[in-house]
C-alpha cells in the first residue's frame, strides 16, 4: 500500500509520501549510531528531563495530535485525545522510574568467591520498532519511552497509513531535547525491513502486529541473532459467571469490545457466559451494542468510527458472512452500511461453531462472538480454544472461581472484574501466537538492555 494519509471516514486520500531511498536510510542509520554513543554518555537525570519535556509537548499539542490520528485511522477523536494523555503519563512514568528499574542488582558475593558481584543493565544500541496503526501514538510511546530512558536510540517503521503521526513522533523527541538521531522515523515500505534489521548498527527489534508479520520479522532477526519482542494478535475471552456484578460486566463488555472501533489486540472478542445468566446477558449486551452511535469520528458524540482500512472492513464482513452461511445467528448489526467510508456496525453473533472463521480467528472490528457454557471448566475450554494468548477477562465474585480462572486462562494477562488494558506500571505481552517478551513496567525497559554480570575478586 502507498505511504499516505487516507481519511477512512470518506475514503479521500489527503497526502502521500515518497518512500525513503537507500541514501536517506543510510543517513538515518548513521545518525542512530552516533546517537547511541551520546545517549550512553548521558545521565538518567538528563534523559529524564528530556522525557518530561516530551510529556509537556504532548499535552500542549493534544487536540492537534488527536485530530491527526483520527484523520489517519478513524478512531473517535475523544478516544484519540485520551491516547495522547496516556502517552504523556507513560513518558513521566519512565522519567521517574527508569533509574530504579536499571539500578545495579547485587548478588551474594561470598557465595561466588568475590568481594563484589552484581548485574549491570546497559543499553544495546539502536532498536528498530515496526509498529501498527491502531494505536498509532501509544504503541510507539510504550516502546520509545523505556528504550530512550535506557539509552537506546529508536528507529520507527510505522504503518504506511499513519505517516503524519510517524513524523510527529520524530519531531516530538527532537523538540523535547533528545540528541540528534535519538529517535527517527523511516518512511519505508515493509520490503525495506529486512535490510534495515540486518544492518550491523541495528541491535534489536520490536514488532506489534499480526502473527504473520511477527513470524516474518522474527525469522530475519533470528538469522542475525538479534533480540526481539513481539506483541501480536489476540482473541481475548471475556468469561462471565453467575456471581459477577451483572450490570458492570455488561457495560464493560460493550466498552471492551468497541473501544478504538473494535480494532485492538486486547479487545474482548469472545464473550463466554454461564447458562444461568446467558439469556439476560445476551439481551442486555446486544441492547448496549445496538445503542452505540456510529458516525463521523471527529464528532465528539460518536462512539464508533470507520475501520482504518477498506480491506480491514471487507475482512470483518467476510468473517461475519461466513458464520451466517454456516448457521450462526446475528443479534444486531452484521451488514455493511451504504455510503462512503469504511464503517461496520457494532455486531453480536451467537451459535458459533468451530468450522466458522469467527470461532478461531481474530476479528479486528466491532464484532462480538457470544458463547453459552455450563461450568467453569467448559468456560476455560472455550476460552483457550484459539491459537492466541494475549489478554483475558474473568468476571466472578467467588474466590474459588477467581483462582481457577486465573490459573486456567492461557494468556499473558488476566483481568478480574475489569477491562483488559495496558498500563505503564504493569508488564504487557502474550503467549502462544500472541508473541513473546514483555513491554512496559520494569520488565519492558530491561528487554533491550545487556544484563552484564560483574564479578570482582
Amino acid at each position: 500500500m502507498p505511504i499516505a494519509t487516507t481519511n477512512p471516514a470518506t475514503g479521500e486520500m489527503l497526502q502521500t509520501f515518497e518512500p525513503m531511498g537507500e541514501k536517506q536510510i543510510e543517513e538515518i542509520l548513521a545518525y542512530a549510531a552516533e546517537a547511541a554513543a551520546a545517549l550512553r554518555a548521558s545521565t538518567f537525570d538528563q534523559r529524564g528531563a528530556w522525557m518530561r519535556e516530551a510529556a509537556l509537548v504532548l499535552e500542549g499539542r493534544q487536540a492537534e495530535v488527536a485530530r491527526l490520528m483520527t484523520l489517519e485511522m478513524g478512531k473517535p477523536v475523544r478516544e484519540a485525545a485520551d491516547e495522547v494523555a496516556k502517552c504523556a503519563s507513560a513518558c513521566r512514568y519512565y522519567a521517574q522510574h527508569a533509574e530504579r528499574f536499571l539500578a545495579d542488582m547485587p548478588h551474594d558475593a561470598v557465595a561466588v568467591g568475590a568481594s563484589t558481584a552484581y548485574t549491570r543493565y546497559e543499553p544495546l544500541g539502536p532498536v528498530l520498532a515496526v509498529m501498527p496503526w491502531n494505536f498509532p501514538l501509544w504503541q510507539v510511546i510504550r516502546f520509545a519511552a523505556p528504550a530512550l530512558m535506557a539509552g537506546n536510540p529508536g528507529l520507527l517503521k510505522h504503518a504506511s497509513n499513519v505517516p503524519q503521526t510517524a513524523l510527529f513522533l520524530e519531531e516530538l523527541f527532537r523538540d523535547a531535547g533528545f540528541p540528534a538521531g535519538a529517535f527517527q522515523t523511516l518512511l519505508v515500505g515493509s520490503d525495506a525491513i529486512e535490510d534495515i534489521l540486518l544492518d550491523h548498527r541495528v541491535r534489536a527489534a520490536t514488532l506489534t502486529g499480526s502473527s504473520t508479520a511477527g513470524r516474518a520479522v522474527a525469522a530475519i532477526a533470528g538469522r542475525a541473532l538479534k533480540k526481539m519482542v513481539l506483541e501480536l494478535g489476540g482473541s481475548d475471552p471475556f468469561v462471565v459467571l453467575p456471581s459477577a456484578d451483572f450490570d458492570r460486566a455488561v457495560s464493560t463488555a460493550v466498552r471492551a469490545r468497541c473501544q478504538n472501533n473494535g480494532q485492538s489486540c486486547i479487545a474482548a472478542k469472545r464473550f463466554i457466559v454461564h447458562g444461568d445468566i446467558y439469556d439476560a446477558f445476551a439481551r442486555a449486551f446486544t441492547d448496549g451494542m445496538a445503542r452505540l452511535q456510529v458516525g463521523d469520528p471527529l464528532d465528539h458524540a460518536t462512539d464508533i468510527g470507520p475501520l482504518a482500512l477498506a480491506r480491514g472492513r471487507d475482512e470483518v464482513a467476510a468473517q461475519v458472512d461466513d458464520a451466517v452461511a454456516k448457521g450462526a445467528t446475528v443479534l444486531t448489526g452484521g451488514r455493511v452500511p451504504d455510503g462512503p467510508g469504511w464503517f461496520y456496525p457494532p455486531t453480536v453473533v451467537t451459535d458459533l461453531t468451530p468450522e466458522m472463521r469467527l470461532f478461531g480467528e481474530e476479528v479486528f472490528g466491532p464484532v462480538a462472538g457470544l458463547y453459552r457454557v455450563e461450568s467453569v471448566e467448559e468456560a476455560l475450554e472455550v476460552a483457550n480454544a484459539t491459537e492466541y494468548g494475549l489478554g483475558s477477562n474473568a468476571w466472578t465474585t467467588d474466590p474459588g472461581e477467581r483462582e481457577r480462572l486465573i490459573a486456567g486462562l492461557d494468556a499473558g494477562q488476566v483481568f478480574v472484574n475489569g477491562m483488559t488494558t495496558s498500563h505503564p506500571e504493569l508488564p504487557f505481552g502474550g503467549v502462544r501466537n500472541s508473541g513473546y517478551g514483555r513491554e512496559l513496567a520494569d520488565l519492558g525497559i530491561r528487554e533491550f538492555c545487556n544484563a552484564k554480570t560483574v564479578w570482582v575478586a
